[in-house]
C-alpha cells in the first residue's frame, strides 16, 4: 500500500523558514508530479507549488520568490522550502502525488495526511 508521509512543520515566527518534506513509500511504483497544497481554518484547500518528475515547478503568485519545492526521485521524496514565512502562510500543508503502481497505467492520486504550519510571534 503506497502512502506519503510529511514531516517538519512547526511554530515559527514571522520571517522565519521551515522546511516540510514529503517520502513515499510502499510497494513498487513510479511517481510522475508532486506537489504541496494548504489548507487554512475555514478556507478551502489551495495548490502552493508542483513539480513534475523532470524537475519543472509553478507556483502560487501567494508564494513565488519566499517557498522552493523540489524533488530527490531516487528517495522518492519532495521538499518545500519555505522562507520569509507570514502569518498568512498558516495552514495545514498537504503533499500529493500522481503515482504509478508497476503494471498499471493509469496513475493514482495520492495525499499525505497533513502537518501543521504555524506562524506567529
Amino acid at each position: 500500500q503506497v502512502r506519503l508521509v510529511e514531516s517538519g512543520g512547526g511554530l515559527v515566527q514571522p520571517g522565519g523558514s521551515l522546511r516540510l518534506s514529503c517520502a513515499a513509500s510502499g510497494g513498487s511504483f513510479s511517481i510522475d508530479a508532486m506537489a504541496w497544497y494548504r489548507q487554512a481554518p475555514g478556507k478551502q484547500r489551495e495548490l502552493v507549488a508542483v513539480t513534475g518528475k523532470s524537475g519543472s515547478t509553478n507556483y502560487a503568485d501567494s508564494v513565488k520568490g519566499r517557498f522552493t519545492i523540489s524533488r530527490d526521485n531516487a528517495q522518492n521524496t519532495m521538499y518545500l522550502q519555505m522562507n520569509s514565512l507570514q502569518p498568512e502562510d498558516t495552514a495545514v500543508y498537504y503533499c500529493y502525488a500522481d503515482i504509478r503502481i508497476w503494471g498499471q497505467i493509469r496513475t493514482t492520486g495520492y495525499w499525505g495526511q497533513g502537518t501543521q504550519v504555524t506562524v506567529s510571534s
